[in-house]
């Protein structure tokens, strides 16, 4: 992943409800989304994060191939942070304002809460 990939992407997506063309809209942008995912998918990738939610449930994987530990290192991190400005472009806030509140629900957990009601309480 570039440096330009890791910016580019989160602002190429966006919610089905931005539509605002009712359930139809939504159904068809979420379809274009997953068909979008599974085009990176099928990429020959480096590096790779999924998550899904599935009737509150989230599942997800990582795995990557690198050449050195530096690469290593830096491929999780961008993935990272791509997925950071994702949120907080989707929030509406900053992303510092989303990887302080991730670090800190990070801090609060054992494991990583795989639905809303598994989050700590404030």
């Amino acid at each position: 992943m570039t440096d330009s990939d890791a910016e580019a992407d989160p602002d190429t997506s966006h919610r089905a409800s931005d539509d605002n063309d009712g359930p139809d809209a939504d159904s068809d942008a979420f379809a274009r989304e997953v068909d979008r995912a599974r085009e990176l998918l099928s990429t020959d990738a480096d590096a790779l994060f999924v998550g899904v939610v599935t009737d509150g449930e989230v599942e997800t994987t990582f795995s990557q191939r690198a050449d050195d530990r530096e690469q290593e290192a830096l491929q999780p991190l961008a993935l990272l942070a791509a997925h950071l400005r994702l949120v907080s472009n989707e929030a509406g806030v900053e992303p510092s304002t989303v990887a302080g509140d991730a670090a800190t629900l990070a801090g609060q957990v054992e494991e990583v809460p795989t639905a809303a009601d598994d989050l700590p309480g404030e």
